[in-house]
């Protein structure tokens, strides 16, 4: 008889985690069948926009920016990666506010000009501290506030996450980006803590995992509800 045993990561922060069904059974052999590599790339944009959402949303990143360089612009990403590190620098002193949680992804700009960057923040900035840190161009922010009341603040940086996804999601189809180039930059010491909780069915690990949130889930996903799904049994939930 093969034990069953269901495994799911809870970000608590960022009120979200994932499971799938592990059991004790004999080693299979490697397929020798040729990668599907259109299938990795989601796969892989998949993990990237899961990861960029639990950051957003564990740091309550709920405003957006976008800054643009002016023309000719720059398609230089060592020039791009100095001045955004020279713009959050920059910022954080302005501010005084101590350690800054963000995210920035680039895009190459539709007009034609190289780069451009989208900023996921947390707090107030005034434009006025943009300005001063962002020399090199033009800028827009907003915060997301737009959500049917009661939304809550995680909502909205969950919103923010989503918009940036779409620039991440593009760049597994880009062949521009330099090999060794991170798809997305976070600042470091602000990754949400992850808790292993275990237990014996989809269902389980989800309540058992409520337990540690203190509330039931907003929104949950069982593989088994799909149909015709191929990989192993999976679960996903979320909390607001």
């Amino acid at each position: 008889m093969v034990e069953s045993l269901w495994s799911f990561s809870l970000y608590p922060d960022a009120g979200e985690g994932g499971g799938c069904l592990s059991a004790r059974r004999p080693l299979v052999a490697v397929s020798d069948r040729s990668p599907n590599v259109q299938r990795s790339r989601e796969e892989a944009a998949r993990r990237a926009r899961g990861k960029l959402r639990r950051y957003c949303a564990a740091n309550v990143l709920n405003r957006h920016a976008t800054l643009t360089y002016a023309p000719p612009g720059c398609d230089d990403p060592a020039r791009l990666r100095a001045d955004l590190a020279a713009f959050f620098r920059e910022l954080r002193d302005g501010l005084d506010a101590g350690p800054l949680p963000y995210v920035w992804v680039p895009e190459w700009h539709p007009g034609g000009h190289g780069f451009h960057v989208h900023v996921a923040l947390g707090r107030y900035v005034p434009r006025s501290a943009i300005e001063r840190a962002w020399r090199h161009g033009f800028f827009w922010i907003r915060l997301i506030g737009d959500l049917p009341v009661g939304s809550g603040s995680r909502r909205e940086a969950r919103v923010v996450a989503g918009y940036l996804a779409k620039y991440v999601s593009k760049s597994f189809e880009d062949d521009r980006r330099p090999l060794g180039r991170h798809r997305y930059e976070v600042a470091q010491g602000f990754q949400p803590d992850k808790v292993l909780v275990y237990g014996v069915s989809a269902e389980d690990v989800i309540e058992r995992a409520s337990r540690v949130i203190g509330s039931g889930p907003e929104r949950v996903w069982l593989s088994s509800e799909v149909e015709g799904w191929h990989g192993p049994p999976a679960c996903w939930a979320q909390w607001n």
